[in-house]
């Protein structure tokens, strides 16, 4: 069939059968997995490679975050127009390609500028994932399993971070920090060739590039919808808010218990046969990770349940959530044993995770479907640029000050950690907040 250009572009006439639904979500998940490996790994190789490289905390923090986040989240928007027209599972395939061949090539870095600059194209992969990625699956699935299969696919970033640590861990461990970044970023390559040849494109009618009137609003119309959605800034509030502090613990949890139980680290280790990178790496998976996964499907879930009678349960849940773990984060970075101090992280792992699919979905749901890669690339260079950009930084600065005031490294990152945790408080206020008119700018 071929598309006039005055004519609009049809949208997807029916869903996809369930058997296909559940493979594309599925393949969906596992490619968001591999994108949060290759952004995480780097999380529990901060320490082999400061001491290799000689670098301080706010190198580590540059790296890990700015690096990666600025032409992430910059180039989120023009990939988000792309795809608003485009070609969705052929723009992931590209960027699951780019980002694992960046990934890869972290591992050759013989100085911090090398690793900066891998780093920074992994970031260039990946900003062509999440956006294409939610749009084709809001196509994907009917409207009321939307936070639910949102939660599948945000189950990506909980396992990928396990993955990243466990095997970032024992890779290091055996064979060096260089060929944990080789190893890990290969994996990506193969589920870029499923992604190319088996993922389906929904709409119907439509060119890999449409023209500019082609019923798609402009960047500027999209903008407009979006300036108008007071619970959408809200959402993106708390998203922001709670990536800048998650990010910036993220990135330096594995330096918090290699400086504060170095002795308890390598007795563990040593009981299971393993070095501590490896150890801990796993222990943080099983802590963090494993509840992670259980948290972002139960958010998604009891979210689409309540929204069923009331949609304001899309901002109820990650408030909750987000409120109800600070207690144990807080007991966590200030306990005096390892043991007790992994225990602790199980319930900010579960709770601290409930908003991903409440969130992201109900963004799906704000806007209409020609606008949702772009309302998803907005959330993401708000978010990502403050959040993934300068919270791993922040907290390697304020490290750095403690340190240079006289606290041991130890103690700087935790009380560096502590301050972040305390974000919690806001950020639930703004998703609390989301309520006030979420029910009346549903619209899709």
């Amino acid at each position: 069939m071929t598309v006039s250009a005055q004519e609009p572009i049809a949208a997807p006439t029916a869903l996809p059968g369930r058997a296909y639904r559940s493979y594309a979500l599925g393949l969906l998940m596992l490619i968001y997995v591999v994108n949060f490996v290759d952004r995480q790994v780097v999380s529990i190789l901060a320490e082999p490679i400061k001491q290799d490289l000689h670098l301080a905390d706010w190198q580590l923090g540059l790296m890990t975050g700015l690096a990666f986040a600025v032409l992430y989240t910059v180039l989120g928007l023009p990939i988000a127009r792309l795809a608003e027209r485009g070609d969705r599972p052929l723009i992931i395939a590209v960027a699951v390609a780019v980002w694992s061949g960046f990934t890869t090539i972290s591992g050759l870095a013989q100085t911090f500028t090398h690793l900066v600059l891998a780093r920074i194209g992994v970031g260039v992969g990946e900003a062509g994932c999440t956006p294409p990625a939610l749009s084709l699956i809001a196509d994907t699935v009917p409207r009321e399993q939307r936070a639910s299969a949102v939660s599948v696919y945000m189950l990506g970033a909980p396992v990928g971070s396990l993955l990243g640590l466990a095997l970032g861990g024992l890779i290091a461990d055996a064979l060096g920090w260089r060929m944990a970044f080789v190893l890990v970023g290969l994996p990506g390559l193969l589920l870029a060739g499923l992604a190319a040849l088996t993922l389906r494109e929904p709409r119907r009618g439509r060119p890999v590039l449409a023209r500019a009137d082609d019923g798609v609003p402009s960047f500027r119309e999209a903008l407009k919808e979006l300036a108008g959605k007071r619970t959408y800034w809200r959402v993106v509030g708390g998203v922001t808010i709670k990536s800048f502090a998650s990010y910036g613990a993220l990135a330096f949890t594995g330096s918090f218990f290699f400086r504060n139980f170095p002795a308890e680290l390598a007795q563990y280790a040593a009981m299971f046969g393993l070095k501590s990178a490896g150890f801990l790496g796993l222990a943080l998976g099983v802590t963090s990770g494993v509840m992670a996964m259980i948290g972002t499907l139960l958010g998604g879930r009891i979210a689409d349940h309540l929204a069923r009678k009331d949609a304001r349960a899309y901002a109820m849940i990650p408030a909750v959530g987000a409120i109800a773990g600070l207690p144990f984060s807080l007991a966590a970075l200030n306990s005096d044993s390892l043991i007790l101090a992994l225990a602790f992280l199980l319930a900010p792992g579960l709770l601290g995770s409930m908003w991903l699919g409440p969130a992201y979905g109900v963004v799906q749901s704000l806007v209409r479907p020609e606008t949702r890669a772009t309302a998803t690339a907005v959330l993401l260079f708000v978010a990502n640029l403050i959040g993934l950009g300068l919270g791993p930084l922040f907290v390697g600065i304020l490290s750095d000050v403690l340190s240079a005031q006289g606290h041991s490294e130890a103690d700087a990152i935790k009380w560096s950690l502590t301050t972040f945790a305390l974000l919690a408080a806001p950020c639930a206020y703004l998703f609390w907040s989301a309520r006030k008119t979420m029910r009346e700018e549903i619209v899709s």
